[in-house]
């Protein structure tokens, strides 16, 4: 039944935030940057860390968890059309990213300075900035 659908697409459509349109895309994949790296400060270091550091405190499944978590942010770069070679540079990162959380215990330090998701956010701003720029947010 195709004509099922339509209704939930308007729905989603409407609700900010959720929409297919690059500026909620935009919105969506700020907000899971955020979440994965910068979702709180380590008092002392002065550092942001996020969900991506305290998964990888579980070995193997939690450094999993976050690879599927940015692995989500390409798929949502695919969504905006951007290019074959964007997408495979944020697919090493979220590689790279898995390989080094996949050191048990030990994963969460290098994942402090090789933020993968940070990356991966700046190609996709990069890219609506150039190619939608009616998403641009001014930040002050």
């Amino acid at each position: 039944m195709p004509g099922t659908t339509r209704p939930y697409h308007a729905l989603a459509d409407s609700l900010p935030g959720l929409g297919r349109d690059p500026a909620s895309v935009r919105k969506r994949v700020e907000t899971m940057e955020a979440l994965l790296e910068r979702m709180f400060v380590i008092p002392g270091l002065n550092r942001q860390v996020g969900l991506d550091v305290v998964l990888d405190l579980i070995p193997v499944a939690g450094s999993a968890i976050a690879a599927a978590l940015g692995g989500w942010m390409v798929w949502e770069a695919r969504n905006l059309g951007m290019s074959k070679w964007q997408m495979a540079r944020m697919a090493g990162n979220v590689g790279f990213d898995f390989l080094l959380g996949a050191i048990p215990w030990v994963g969460a330090v290098p994942d402090l300075f090789f933020r993968s998701n940070s990356r991966n956010l700046k190609i996709i701003r990069k890219h609506l900035d150039r190619h939608h720029p009616a998403t641009v947010i001014v930040e002050g």
